[in-house]
């Protein structure tokens, strides 16, 4: 499979959450805590260019699809580059949407363009969170 087509698929499932309106009930202080911990560290480790650090806040598919932190690394600095370097990062609440646990993140380019970023969260065994899947929306930003 091409990196490209990669890519589409692993960011698929929360581009599919985040149109639908059927939300469950709230996310408990301690999950939105802990998501918002592990996106928080991988911005860090993206800002530190630290590929290994970054990787290792991605779920075990994405990690399966990319085999390889300077892979993941690239992929993020050429195809989100918001991501990679957000100018401001404000977080809205996270929801349960579908059996998944969403968050939206607002973020700022470095030209001032305004994104919806959209994480899809995977709880592990050890009960640790880790991003699933990610899709950034420029102008998309709205709150909730």
């Amino acid at each position: 499979m091409r990196r490209m087509d990669r890519r589409l698929f692993a960011f698929a499932p929360a581009a599919l959450a985040w149109g639908r309106a059927a939300a469950a009930p709230g996310v408990s202080a301690a999950d939105a805590k802990a998501v918002r911990a592990v996106i928080e560290a991988q911005l860090a480790a993206f800002a530190d260019d630290d590929a290994e650090r970054a990787f290792s806040y991605a779920a075990p598919g994405i990690r399966a699809m990319f085999v390889t932190a300077d892979r993941f690394l690239s992929m993020v600095r050429e195809g989100y580059p918001v991501v990679y370097r957000p100018a401001s990062v404000s977080f809205v609440r996270p929801q349960w949407i579908d059996s998944k646990l969403i968050q939206r993140v607002q973020m700022t380019d470095a030209a001032g363009a305004d994104w919806m970023v959209v994480y899809e969260m995977e709880r592990q065994a050890d009960k640790s969170w880790r991003i699933a899947a990610c899709v950034a929306a420029r102008g998309a930003a709205r709150t909730t």
